[in-house]
């Protein structure tokens, strides 16, 4: 963000010492920066290690992978999988299933630092980033 902010200062400076053709080339270096990753709701990377705790009770304990795929382990020792992808303030996930689509999960942190995650058909799940999967 601090680059993105020099280069535009510089742009300006250029600008208007030099007219708008240098700004020019300063506008295509700022472009050629790589897109900032999406964060996770707790300001964290997007993969890691997660509890999810479903609204009924229900603990699941998550691996979401740097290359885009997850895996999902319920206590009882049933697991699924598929591909996930972080958008702003959303987390999606596509089932390895047959058939599956998208489904995007709202998420937010409150005031108390509780990070929430809200399905599609409205059920709230708590989360928290661990460590390791145990």
């Amino acid at each position: 963000m601090k680059k993105i902010i020099a280069v535009a200062i510089l742009a300006t400076v250029a600008a208007c010492s030099q007219g708008e053709q240098a700004a020019e080339p300063e506008a295509t270096e700022a472009a050629a920066e790589p897109a900032a990753e999406v964060m996770a709701a707790d300001g964290g990377t997007p993969y890691g290690n997660f509890k999810v705790t479903l609204a009924d009770g229900t603990v699941l304990t998550e691996e979401v992978r740097a290359d885009g795929t997850y895996t999902s382990m319920s206590g009882d020792g049933e697991t699924r999988t598929g591909t996930w992808v972080q958008k702003p303030g959303e987390y999606c996930t596509t089932s390895s299933e047959e058939g599956a689509t998208e489904r995007c999960h709202k998420e937010s942190v409150d005031a108390n630092g509780v990070w929430t995650s809200v399905d599609p058909d409205g059920e709230t799940a708590t989360v928290e980033r661990i460590a390791t999967i145990e």
